[in-house]
């Protein structure tokens, strides 16, 4: 078991590994390796443009990160604790984001905010990221709901039965002895929706401005015309 999954994450990783090591390479053809520089780093770190898209993309996966997790874990519980009526097809509804292709998703953001709720464009930073915010909340939330179920399904309702018993209120019992079973699937689920917004294009390519570029989105611009990461004049967010 120990060697399979050595295989397994050695197949994951050492992909990225060599990008990593060959983002070092002094030479226009990675595949041959011309010695060590820093220069392309260098020239990143110059790039205004490349790093205020950066900066937008983490702050997007911050909220975004913020917002699914509240979200998320409150959907788990319900789901595992109470019964109700269209229970199944609310369950239902929560894989759609999973399974549904991102360009259809896309698409249908792109018609929410353009017809059904107009998003203005003038908004200050960050409050100008709040179309994209929302759309990445919309698909990030039900893998956190997702983990958080999974992981209440090995919680044992006892244990909230003593709580109360012992005088705590459902605010206590909840902080105490829930919250806590609750850790490990929170941190996975925070995890898990800040890679996938961060990493996010295809939704973020529709429901993004010509002001509010992310970086998936402007690494993507720059491939499109192959242009290197180069200096550019300075100019404000």
């Amino acid at each position: 078991m120990k060697l399979w999954l050595l295989v397994v994450f050695f197949f994951l990783y050492a992909p990225l590994l060599a990008l990593i090591v060959f983002s070092f390479n002094d030479s226009k053809r990675n595949i041959v390796w011309r010695g060590f520089t820093l220069k392309y780093y260098e020239k990143l770190f110059n790039n205004d443009d490349l790093l205020i898209a950066f900066a937008n993309s983490l702050t997007i996966a911050f909220f975004a990160t913020l917002i699914s997790l509240v979200i998320g874990a409150l959907a788990g519980i319900l789901l595992w604790r109470y019964r109700f009526f269209g229970k199944t097809a609310v369950e239902g509804a929560f894989t759609l984001p999973i399974v549904v292709p991102e360009i259809c998703m896309g698409v249908s953001m792109l018609l929410f905010f353009t017809r059904v709720l107009p998003w203005p464009n003038d908004l200050i930073w960050p409050f100008s990221l709040g179309s994209i915010i929302i759309a990445h909340v919309s698909f990030c939330f039900p893998f956190v709901a997702l983990v958080v179920r999974a992981r209440l399904a090995s919680f044992n309702t006892e244990q909230e039965e003593a709580a109360r018993d012992l005088g705590a209120n459902d605010w206590q019992a909840f902080r105490d002895v829930l919250l806590p079973h609750l850790k490990p699937a929170l941190i996975a689920g925070a995890l898990l929706a800040f890679t996938l917004s961060l990493d996010d294009f295809v939704i973020t390519f529709f429901t993004s401005g010509p002001d509010t570029v992310t970086f998936p989105v402007k690494v993507y611009s720059m491939l499109r015309f192959s242009v290197r990461p180069k200096s550019t004049p300075h100019r404000r967010c």
